[in-house]
């Protein structure tokens, strides 16, 4: 598995920011991946994990597949299907790969799976090629 590019101060990615999920993303068998524990730091209702912060997270994973092959695009369209609440303190895996290439535009989709197989959400984005 080889990390894919991270940028210091982003909010999910960044190394250096010290508010953000510093998620470290691996491309592995020709999709973006990372795991990481739901903190209570991000939660929205008490003991549930922020809807928002795990619309982050999918929005990153889909993106660092299409990062790991070298190409840089910026979000254009996102949408989330939340299927399951994920509690503070669950594992999370989270996957994204590219569905469809048209000209500048990449077609993605992403999950969010807890460990024992739970799917807490899924995801679909299309990601532009910056000229």
């Amino acid at each position: 598995m080889k990390e894919i590019v991270r940028y210091r101060h982003c909010f999910v990615c960044g190394d250096q920011n010290q508010t953000g999920l510093r998620a470290r993303f691996f491309d592995t068998q020709g999709q973006a991946v990372t795991e990481l524990v739901a903190e209570s730091a991000f939660e929205g209702y008490r003991g549930i994990y922020h809807g928002g912060v795990l619309t982050a997270l999918l929005d990153e994973v889909m993106i660092k597949a299409i990062l790991s092959r070298g190409v840089y695009a910026v979000t254009a369209e996102l949408t989330v299907r939340f299927r399951n609440p994920v509690s503070v303190g669950e594992r999370i895996r989270l996957a994204g790969r590219i569905i469809r290439t048209r000209g500048r535009v990449f077609a993605t989709e992403g999950e969010a799976v807890g460990e024992d197989g739970t799917v807490f959400a899924t995801a679909k984005g299309s990601y532009v090629v910056e000229p």
